[in-house]
């Protein structure tokens, strides 16, 4: 199994996921993180039937990092609600990215409103139809000057389809190794530091246990190699 469970109880699931691995297709043959827990749940119950796994929220395939699932109807309400709500009961999640370049201000705030057009997201004008507000932060935390890349610390308040990556590119700091919102200095970077997955590792997750209420904190480190680059 591919899939890394970091923790398990009656009620959740909290799994890394690496790069390159689906979290849920519909695609023949191909291998995702809901059909490998799946297995691993049948294995572990003696009872007929697919198991219960409810899925709360998904990262991109190229994209590394924590993600939680609940066991149980009761526990993927909780957590939803977590998800949606927002508030000091919130779901957070905590993103590490490597950026082409270094933005004029440390510390920022990115206010866009997005269209998902297929299998991409635009940044349009806030009255375009179907445009929805997407809110992040960023800080940077390291810095290659060298190679003119960045590490920033990234947190989202919206969770909108690709956000990270089309916001931080139509800021003008694509993240390296990403084919879908690239400029052509972080081509020719990503091909230069042999960068093949988008260079985004969701490193922190916290949350509230659906059950007993008890804060949860999880941390992972990225895998991928251009983030050993930076001394954090």
């Amino acid at each position: 199994m591919k899939t890394e469970i970091v923790f398990e109880d009656k009620d959740i699931l909290v799994i890394r996921k690496p790069a390159g691995l689906a979290t849920q297709t519909s695609r023949v043959g191909q291998a995702d993180v809901v059909s490998e827990l799946k297995n691993y749940l049948a294995k572990q119950s003696p009872q007929k039937g697919q198991p219960y796994l409810g899925v709360i929220h998904r990262l991109d395939q190229p994209v590394e990092g924590l993600l939680v699932f609940a066991k149980n109807k009761s526990a993927a309400a909780a957590l939803t609600k977590q998800l949606t709500d927002g508030g000091e009961n919130a779901l957070n999640k905590q993103y590490l990215a490597v950026l082409c370049g270094k933005p004029g201000q440390d510390q920022d705030e990115l206010v866009d409103h997005l269209v998902k057009k297929e299998m991409v997201a635009e940044v349009v004008d806030p009255e375009t139809e179907d445009a929805r507000k997407a809110v992040l932060s960023y800080k940077i935390i390291g810095e290659d000057p060298e190679k003119n890349i960045s590490l920033a610390e990234i947190t989202i308040q919206t969770g909108r389809f690709h956000q990270i990556r089309v916001q931080m590119s139509h800021a003008g700091y694509p993240l390296l190794g990403d084919s879908k919102y690239p400029s052509e200095e972080s081509k020719l970077k990503s091909m230069e530091l042999m960068v093949r997955n988008v260079a985004l590792c969701a490193n922190r997750l916290q949350l509230k246990h659906p059950t007993t209420g008890k804060d949860m904190t999880f941390t992972c480190e990225p895998e991928g190699k251009v983030f050993k680059r930076f001394e954090v």
